[in-house]
């Protein structure tokens, strides 16, 4: 995998502080919004990346009136699907030494990019960012659930603070420089690719075993627009499943033991509550707990890039 994910802070003389990242597909409906909150960001230095993958112009069109010719808005469309590799191409089209990534679906507040700077000028040694996700009111039918993220109290993840899998696609942030040392997101992983998610986590996982420091800052918000129906739930939680399951096993893989135990951990956490739930006669779904194992299985069929620790393509 190539490092060149870094190359275009140091080729830009006049770049931005901060460069966001968008990666959408098909959501014309949502992308506008989105584009509009990001823009009236109160912060005086940054640029705005969308990374396209729709099948249709429609979301280009949206996107195209929103901006209106907005100088600071960068568009690029990509044929080929998958969200890390879409993540991928936002890096290397973007300049800033900040890249802050959140989702079509998404809703920036005014003072979203003032916050994550503050954030890492606050923590010079910090390389990897993740903010809380609240969802934005609205009406719901019975058993719909829109994703979010609570981030209680600041907290630093290091080798020397500890670790969790924690965080959400839809609010986080790195120092360009982050991707130099550990590359860019695994292609296999993530929506949208074999592997179908964790990509983020996967990331995560990366970037603390390469000794860099993750902060967890509940002052940096973003709103979650992305009201999830019941009856999408069980791809949702199959999905999920499947990509944390081929996340940990590639690094045991690797011969991470910590990522077995992870591994384990995880495991027997979902399925303990299983069990109780039908000691109790209140069965649950079993979607992210088979996913896990799909996703082990699954893993299997690619082989490994060791020296960074991600999936190679077929």
């Amino acid at each position: 995998m190539s490092t060149g994910l870094v190359e275009q802070e140091d080729s830009t003389i006049d770049s931005p502080r901060i460069s966001v990242v968008i990666c959408t597909r098909n959501r014309a409906d949502k992308i506008g919004a989105a584009v509009e909150s990001v823009l009236a960001n109160d912060h005086p230095s940054f640029d705005l990346t969308i990374i396209d993958q729709s099948d249709t112009e429609a979301t280009k069109k949206e996107i195209d009136t929103v901006a209106a010719g907005d100088p600071r808005v960068f568009y690029h469309h990509v044929d080929e699907p998958g969200l890390s590799r879409a993540y991928n191409s936002g890096i290397r089209d973007s300049a800033g030494s900040l890249i802050a990534f959140t989702d079509d679906d998404c809703i920036a507040p005014k003072d979203w990019l003032e916050r994550v700077e503050a954030a890492f000028d606050g923590d010079p040694d910090a390389d990897l960012l993740y903010g809380p996700v609240v969802a934005k009111p609205t009406i719901a039918s019975e058993g719909a659930v829109t994703p979010t993220l609570e981030i209680p109290r600041a907290e630093r993840l290091s080798r020397r603070n500890g670790f969790r899998v924690i965080g959400m696609g839809a609010n986080f942030a790195a120092r360009r420089r982050l991707f130099g040392v550990v590359g860019g997101f695994d292609e296999i992983l993530g929506g949208g690719g074999p592997l179908r998610s964790s990509q983020d986590f996967d990331l995560a996982y990366r970037t603390y075993r390469a000794g860099s420091v993750i902060i967890l800052r509940p002052e940096v918000v973003m709103v979650h627009d992305g009201l999830r129906e019941a009856e999408d739930w069980p791809a949702v939680l199959r999905n999920y499943g499947i990509g944390d399951g081929a996340f940990y096993s590639k690094h045991v893989r690797c011969g991470d033991m910590y990522a077995l135990f992870l591994l384990i951990r995880q495991i027997y956490r979902h399925a303990s509550r299983h069990l109780v739930k039908t000691v109790l006669r209140r069965r649950g779904p079993t979607d992210y707990l088979s996913g896990i194992f799909i996703g082990v299985r699954d893993g299997f069929k690619f082989r490994i890039d060791r020296r960074h620790k991600c999936y190679r393509a077929p």
